[in-house]
């Protein structure tokens, strides 16, 4: 959920974000009001250079108040380059804090928040939502201080000199006030359809390069260009609309600006005002306009700037407001795995969605081989990630060496518990990383892992642990990235490991190399294998066959096979190729 309320409530909450910086804010807070009355002061030092000066002809005078006039100007551009160099600098400072905020909330959310949201729609987030905040920062809502103490002074200096002339400038307000807000409602909406359809465009474009090659397998590269063409078409048609809006009351500010001088000349022209009007009053006039209007003319362009960051702060703390992690508990398991148990455990992966696990009751105890069997769709993959909290929200209990598994610290219980996925992550980079994924693990115990998981060809053929290990994975074979994604487990030393199909997208060499490594594994390891194929489970100590989400069987293989029940009958439909 969003956060409820007006604009004004997104930015109070991003106020905490601008706290580390309070020297940098103060500075640029002292610089603005410096530079806004040596701003407003420049008209008036033009008036007075002109009518005790100029028009009488003193040179001498002239060029006394003409180094007071440069003195202002250069002061004036001091104050306000440092107004702008200390905003600049904490602002990105500030964005660097809410980008890491946004990227650090998405790292701990519970798996079915990535079932639900596209990777295009976090990218968007992170990136372009929180660029259109910085934006704001820099040249938007904060510069909105300069300007506003800019226009207060020039309206009491102008009030100061000749009320009659000030008051040509109501004309003029109200218009321009119904003008600016009625703009300001209009972009408000279109800019956060433009942050929507980004995100849709984006999510669409990053899911179609996730799969490009299927695309291209089937040949479905017209449709998927027509079908990103309408998104796009979505997002471009939403822009020119916030371009011409925006485009409109710069038009109107400028317009009325332009009507403001010439009613002020045609005024002071004739005998409207009584006379008293001197040419210096006039010059101050004509440059009070031009200062007066400059930011109320930016201001549409800053107008357009915060809308666009209000449109983002929506989607930004909408995201932040997420409350799919998973919550770590405060009991710790312990560092040696004595137990796990499953006792009545049932899961529904949505609310209202029917349960995928049934009153699952399950023991492991230190050095066994479980082996979970079944059909697809029958369970055995939700058990694995249930005991690594990749989801929450089941019923029953699961205890992890007698703690439950929702109260365990969430770090203990990754530390306990390594799996081996069957769709393995590689990241670009060296070898090492890929292994380590930067924890402090040593070289030695590296390779060791790698030896015990049959790795070191793989290794080698990359080029040792400084390799390069390509984008996705690209120089790496299914088997070998199997492999490595061993070692990767082993490497952490945790003592339960899950083999998630371990074997099941590898050819027979590489499925052979794995159950050296598996092993290798029972001598000091509790291993709990998920899988279909024979050659991985006949040996285990237990097979506990699934269906529908609940324990059909329970028992040897020998034993399973003697009832000549859903696991003879599993065995004889899928496994006989592996006897072959």
């Amino acid at each position: 959920m969003s956060e409820p309320g007006s604009d004004w409530s997104r930015i109070r909450r991003t106020l905490p974000y601008l706290r580390d910086d309070r020297a940098l804010w103060g500075i640029a807070l002292l610089a603005a009001p410096v530079s806004a009355v040596l701003v407003v002061a420049q008209p008036w030092l033009l008036k007075w250079a002109i009518d005790d000066y100029i028009i009488p002809g003193d040179l001498e005078g002239l060029s006394y108040a003409a180094a007071i006039f440069l003195a202002a100007v250069l002061v004036a551009f001091a104050a306000e380059a440092t107004y702008t160099l200390a905003l600049s600098y904490a602002a990105m400072r500030t964005i660097r804090r809410i980008r890491r905020s946004v990227f650090a909330h998405s790292l701990s959310r519970a798996q079915v928040f990535f079932d639900q949201v596209p990777t295009g729609r976090l990218l968007t987030r992170t990136t372009s939502d929180v660029d259109a905040l910085g934006e704001t920062l820099t040249a938007g809502a904060i510069t909105i201080v300069l300007d506003g103490l800019k226009i207060a002074g020039i309206l009491a200096a102008m009030l100061f000199l000749d009320r009659r002339l000030t008051a040509l400038l109501l004309l003029v307000a109200p218009p321009l006030a119904v003008a600016v807000e009625l703009i300001r409602r209009t972009l408000r909406r279109l800019y956060l359809e433009v942050r929507t359809t980004l995100a849709v465009l984006n999510a669409y474009l990053a899911e179609r390069l996730a799969g490009l090659q299927v695309v291209q397998l089937y040949s479905d590269e017209a449709r998927t260009l027509a079908e990103f063409d309408t998104r796009l078409h979505a997002y471009r048609d939403r822009t020119i609309r916030t371009n011409i809006w925006d485009a409109l009351l710069y038009a109107i500010v400028d317009g009325l600006s332009s009507i403001t001088m010439a009613l002020m000349l045609w005024y002071a022209a004739g005998d409207w005002l009584g006379g008293g009007v001197t040419a210096g009053l006039l010059a101050a006039f004509i440059d009070y306009i031009g200062k007066l209007f400059t930011p109320v003319r930016e201001f549409s362009a800053k107008l357009a700037v915060i809308q666009r960051a209000s449109s983002a702060l929506e989607k930004i703390y909408g995201l932040l407001d997420n409350d799919t992690a998973i919550a770590s508990g405060s009991e710790d398991p312990g560092q040696v795995f004595e137990t796990l148990e499953l006792e009545d455990v049932s899961f529904a992966y949505s609310s209202g969605a029917p349960d995928v696990l049934k009153g699952i009751s399950l023991t492991i105890h230190p050095g066994e081989v479980v082996a979970l069997v079944g059909r697809t769709g029958s369970g055995k993959s939700t058990v694995g990630k249930l005991l690594l909290r990749a989801y929450d929200g089941y019923r029953g209990s699961i205890r992890l060496n007698g703690v439950e598994l929702r109260e365990a610290r969430l770090d203990r219980t990754r530390q306990l518990i390594g799996m081996v996925h069957q769709d393995v992550q590689m990241f670009p980079g060296d070898v090492r990383f890929n292994l380590s994924l930067g924890h402090p693990i040593s070289d030695a115990s590296l390779l060791d892992a790698a030896e015990t998981a049959q790795a070191m060809d793989a290794i080698h053929r990359l080029g040792g642990l400084d390799g390069r290990v390509a984008h996705h994975g690209r120089n790496v074979s299914v088997g070998e990235a199997q492999l490595l994604s061993f070692a990767r487990t082993l490497a952490s030393n945790p003592p339960l490991v899950i083999l998630d199909e371990a074997t099941a997208s590898v050819d027979t060499l590489t499925e052979a190399s794995i159950q050296r490594a598996t092993a290798n594994l029972l001598s000091n390891k509790t291993v709990l294998v998920i899988a279909h194929r024979l050659s991985t489970i006949k040996n285990a100590d237990r097979i506990v066959v699934l269906g529908a989400g609940q324990v059909l069987e329970e028992g040897t293989h020998a034993e399973l096979m003697s009832r000549e029940g859903v696991y003879a009958e599993l065995f004889h439909a899928q496994f006989e190729e592996d006897v072959a």
